[in-house]
């Protein structure tokens, strides 16, 4: 238990020092790992004894990963909302947001015998790390992240941008029909049993009424 603890505190050092995002995320498995470990191991009755309030909080319950939030911005703030039942009553201490410009890692210590962590990797643009704070609510975080430029923010991370360029482009096109036949393929693949009897529908109905002459053939 002793060597896994000095591990940990220089896990925990290295991770100040780093500013590589690579390099901060293997660091962060490591330090995870050494802590997992840790819960495993028995502690001796001596030590057990010795330990303080502020050490217990992650020897106890597991981890539990958060992936609900909602977010909004003015014009200095990027604000994300996280819902966390009774997060209210646990020491202001228990909460931490560790703010990098590009990123952050919330870890909730010891609620209801669990610890929460949420991160968010590739921000869309740069935040002011020493502009950036966090409130503790009533079963809720707001996590307040200092914008470096007062601009708007069309999403929240690089991620999502990408994504959105990517729905968008597969929609951008010249020709309408074959936007059309992009959109009902979409529909097609991601949609119900129903939705596809329907588009089948549809489309044998379309090919009928071209074979009839009702509708003008594709030339």
């Amino acid at each position: 238990m002793e060597e896994l603890q000095k591990d940990l505190e220089e896990v925990k050092e290295l991770l100040k020092k780093a500013s590589r995002k690579r390099v901060c995320d293997a660091l962060m498995v490591e330090k995870n790992k050494i802590e997992m470990e840790m819960k495993s191991e028995p502690l001796p009755s001596k030590l057990k004894a010795e330990t303080t309030e502020e050490e217990r909080p992650l020897a106890m319950g597991y981890t539990v990963k958060i992936n609900n939030y909602a977010w909004d911005q003015s014009d200095k703030f990027v604000k994300i909302y996280i819902t966390l039942n009774g997060v209210q009553q646990l020491p202001a201490e228990n909460v931490q947001v560790h703010f990098k410009e590009r990123s952050l890692d919330l870890l909730v210590k010891n609620l209801n015998s669990k610890n929460y962590t949420m991160m968010f990797k590739n921000l869309l643009k740069p935040i002011s790390v020493e502009g950036s704070s966090r409130k503790i609510k009533t079963d809720m975080i707001l996590i307040l992240c200092r914008k470096k430029r007062e601009e708007k923010w069309e999403c929240l991370t690089q991620v999502e941008k990408a994504s959105k360029e990517k729905e968008k482009a597969s929609y951008d096109t010249s020709d309408p029909s074959e936007g059309l036949m992009t959109l009902l393929k979409k529909m097609y693949t991601e949609g119900d049993d129903e939705m596809k009897r329907t588009i089948n529908k549809a489309w044998v109905e379309s090919r009928e009424k071209q074979a009839k002459g009702d509708v003008p053939m594709d030339m």
